[in-house]
């Protein structure tokens, strides 16, 4: 049903004061819009402003905004409306003082919600507007429209096979999807959780079907609703109050279990969801139990308060298909996804057409294990179903008893997607080597429990704990990485050659689920992968006879870079780092690796170790930059000092970190060069700098191994095991002749947010980015005009390559922000400022054009 029109001046006095206490609930009364502070301005933006109830101060600051947009970007006159309404809304929410709800505002300038959107975020690329907490409101209010949006279209879909007539049943629909928007309002700290919001979809659908006449419903809901015994629904009332209440229903889970089945989720989880919160949230509105249904006005007005106090939109408006909350013609087009599940802070980026994955190995699989020398479908069939019971098992200790369906629902779309990316490794060897015979990759146990306990993580890390809103949750830390490890008996340093691969072959994963996997990355270059029992210390030990085991410190042409290789999973994994009685004839493919000598064999043999390395010290860089920043500001030079240090250490003196953290070393390679240069600096000022570090645990610094058996402080640590194993390298650097300092890089890039296939442009099918690869040319054969421009082409890619916002602007040559109409490439020498006061191109042309004509008659003159 249509939304009924709400009053203003309720809605008016909720202006609240701002985190920075710039407004006082007492001087609300003098923020109402003067029109005679304001005849500057425009007087359409000055009526848009009165309809919103703005304040002066959110209508001088959106006006700026504006006066900054057309300064900085070419705005058409019909879109000067629509982009009012963005800065009103921006000034607003950086004031602190939103007087107006995202729908009203939409209404007022005509915008719907992709457009709203889209508007705001190009101003940030021209205007670089977007503040930290308006980029927080808009990421928060884009993922509830894409949930809700998502929902409303399952709820019609559910609803078409519940009726048999829907037009005229349409108080019940109405009635229905009222409820839902209330409940997931007060049940739900986190509205954008997309598999809670349609869990709860089924509990109220479940609801309100029970309380349907059987002669409304199709099959099977029909016959269920018929076999529940009662009369039917009543409206409750003020007249029936006295009366008595009719016979409760019976708590039956037959039509839930129908509706759970026809929209492809988990049974058991709806049920928690309905007995640990939806169950609460009927008896707070005394509906528990009852086969009354709330009356409307109530439930319209208790989710009109919802609605004015979060200032969002209307969510109640999908009802009537209004066009604030229609999507656009390119966004109908596009397939429904399927909910799965996600975690508060996740973004809203869903795997296509899971609950679970409806994608088991298909055929290329199949074909690729028939092309096998060796075909290994038996061996891996009987591997999954021995680890599945092994992680039910497991799964079971950790949460409960009750939960073994739920674990072996976890592990079985674990294992489709396990096929999945497998799939898609395949496909993309087969490409990359033109070759179909993969017998030993794919007869490779560790690669395959590797894949597996990566694609696990990944359902992990993706449904979290399993919260219901009310209770009953399972503890997340027992489950977080690398508890599948401890599960499958898999040493972190086979699990960290598949990740990147998993990745790259895995294009619908969320950005927060990359992120989750490169953190478990970094937890085994800190400390996972080197733990007393960890292969890594045998493969470092039979190097030693290699001139170089772990490979030279890349050079500053390299590590300012980020860090891309050409080798997948297949060579990580069938480099024979390590003596094993499997190795047979090397029959994986007719690729060069089947024919090399034993020499160049040799050669291969530390392709993963010395990848493995090449991270770490990006990664300990990237540590020690952090904490020299902090602490060593007034002593630049000793950064380069003390990275030398700790990349001697991991290199050479690598059974330092047996059973220890690389923090540990490198807090102690700071504190020992500081000592030898003079510096004060105490382990205590070291430690308090160093928690404030992201991803850190006091852990790292109590409780350090000394012996065996013993630990004790950092402190402890480096006089009695690292002073005494380093004591002559350190007093090296005091010499007149200190050893050559290794090469600095620069702050490290993730790999994965430069992926090595090209990236197709949205809303295009044809065109491509792909990352900008280093000039064949030397700098030395080029121009200064093209080594400017080849130097602003890279800042340019790596803007575009960034999804922070914040770097939109990262090649602005001063401090303070210039207003750009254009990108600024070089003029021959041309002064900027005359660029930047140039009407357009032609008037610069032209401009050009008269000096030239007078610089050639100057040269004609005898």
């Amino acid at each position: 049903m249509p939304p009924k029109k709400r009053g203003r001046q309720q809605h008016n006095k909720e202006i609240k004061q701002s985190d920075n206490g710039r407004f006082s609930p007492d001087e609300k009364d003098t923020l109402v819009l003067s029109t005679e502070e304001h005849k500057n301005k425009d007087a359409d933006f000055l009526a848009i402003c009165k309809k919103l109830d703005v304040t002066d101060v959110v209508c001088d600051h959106a006006w700026r905004l504006w006066e900054m947009l057309v300064t900085s970007a070419d705005v058409l006159l019909d879109t000067k409306k629509k982009h009012w309404g963005v800065c009103l809304f921006i000034a607003a929410t950086d004031l602190g003082v939103r007087t107006f709800t995202l729908t009203e505002v939409q209404k007022a300038v005509d915008l719907n919600q992709k457009q709203f959107f889209d508007l705001l975020k190009n101003m940030d690329v021209n205007v670089d507007t977007i503040s930290t907490k308006v980029n927080a409101v808009m990421t928060r209010l884009e993922k509830k429209y894409d949930v809700l949006q998502a929902l409303f279209q399952r709820f019609e879909k559910t609803c078409c096979k519940v009726y048999a007539d829907t037009s005229s049943h349409l108080l019940f629909v109405t009635l229905f999807f009222s409820l839902f928007l209330f409940c997931t309002g007060k049940v739900l700290q986190v509205e954008e959780d997309l598999v809670i919001s349609f869990q709860l979809l089924m509990c109220v659908l479940d609801f309100y079907i029970k309380r349907c006449p059987a002669t409304m419903l199709q099959q099977p809901y029909k016959t269920v609703v018929s076999a529940l015994s009662g009369s039917p629904p009543t409206r409750t009332s003020r007249r029936n109050q006295g009366r008595a209440k009719p016979r409760p229903l019976k708590e039956d889970h037959k039509l839930l279990e129908i509706l759970c089945k026809e929209n492809d989720c988990s049974m058991e989880e709806v049920k928690h969801v309905y007995l640990t919160s939806f169950s609460a949230f009927l008896d707070s509105m005394k509906l528990s139990g009852s086969r009354d249904l709330p009356e409307e006005d109530i439930l319209d007005k208790q989710y009109e308060e919802l609605y004015l106090k979060s200032k969002d939109f209307d969510a109640r408006l999908f009802l009537d298909n209004d066009e604030t909350l229609q999507m656009n013609k390119t966004d109908l087009e596009k397939p429904e996804s399927i909910p799965k599940k996600s975690s508060p802070e996740e973004e809203h980026v869903l795997i296509q057409h899971q609950t679970p994955v409806r994608l088991n190995h298909g055929n290329h699989v199949c074909l690729s294990f028939k092309n096998c020398t060796v075909d290994p479908s038996e061996e891996i069939t009987n591997r999954v179903e021995h680890l599945g019971k092994a992680f039910s098992q497991r799964f079971a200790e950790c949460v409960g008893q009750q939960c073994v369906e739920i674990g072996c629902q976890r592990f079985s779309l674990g294992v489709r997607l396990y096929y999945r990316v497998m799939e898609s490794i395949l496909k993309s060897e087969e490409k990359r080597l033109s070759v179909q015979n993969f017998s030993i990759l794919l007869n490779n146990s560790t690669f395959h429990i590797s894949l597996l306990a990566c694609a696990l993580e990944v359902v992990m890390a993706t449904y979290g704990a399993l919260n219901g809103g009310g209770g009953g949750s399972m503890q997340e830390t027992d489950l977080s990485f690398p508890w599948i490890l401890d599960v499958f008996q898999l040493s972190a340093f086979d699990f960290y050659k598949v990740v990147e691969s998993f990745i790259k072959a895995e294009p619908s994963l969320s950005r927060d689920i990359i992120k989750h996997l490169e953190r478990c990355e970094h937890l085994i270059m800190e400390s996972i992968a080197w733990r007393g029992d960890s292969p890594l210390f045998e493969l470092l030990s039979q190097s030693q006879d290699e001139e170089d085991p772990v490979g030279q410190a890349e050079p500053p042409s390299t590590l300012n870079q980020p860090l891309q290789h050409n080798h997948t999973a297949a060579d990580l994994y069938l480099s024979p780092l390590r003596p094993s009685s499997r190795i047979g004839p090397l029959d994986f493919h007719s690729s060069p690796l089947s024919q090399t000598s034993v020499q160049s064999f040799r050669c291969t043999k530390s392709i993963s170790l010395s990848l493995f390395y090449r991270k770490v010290y990006r990664l300990a860089y990237l540590r020690l930059n952090m904490l020299c920043t902090l602490l060593l500001k007034d002593h630049p030079d000793l950064e380069p000092i003390i990275w030398t240090l700790l990349q001697h250490t991991l290199r050479h003196e690598y059974e330092l970190m047996k059973d220890r953290h690389l923090d540990q070393l490198m807090m102690s390679a700071m504190y020992a060069i500081c000592k030898v240069k003079n510096i004060d600096l105490r382990f205590k000022t070291i430690v308090t700098a160093y928690k404030s570090l992201p991803n850190t645990n006091q852990e790292t610094f109590k409780r350090v191994l000394i012996r065996e058996g013993q630990y004790d402080s950092i402190i402890v640590f480096y006089n009695l095991v690292f002073m005494q194993k380093l004591k002559t390298k350190i007093l090296q650097y005091t010499s007149p002749l200190p050893p050559t300092l290794s090469p600095i890089p620069q702050i490290p890039c993730s790999p994965y947010k430069y992926p090595s296939s090209p990236l197709q442009v949205p809303g295009s099918n044809n065109v491509y980015i792909s990352p900008l690869k280093n000039s064949r040319l030397s700098p030395g054969v080029m121009t200064p005009r093209s080594r400017l421009t080849s130097d602003k082409f890279q800042k340019i890619n790596e803007m575009v390559s960034s999804s922070d916002w914040s770097l939109k602007r990262s090649f602005d040559q001063g401090s303070t922000p210039k207003p750009l109409k254009r990108l600024r490439f070089d003029m021959d020498g041309q002064d900027e400022s005359t660029v930047l006061c140039s009407g357009s191109t032609r008037t610069l042309m032209q401009e050009q054009k008269l000096k030239d004509s007078a610089h050639s008659a100057k040269g004609e003159q005898p």
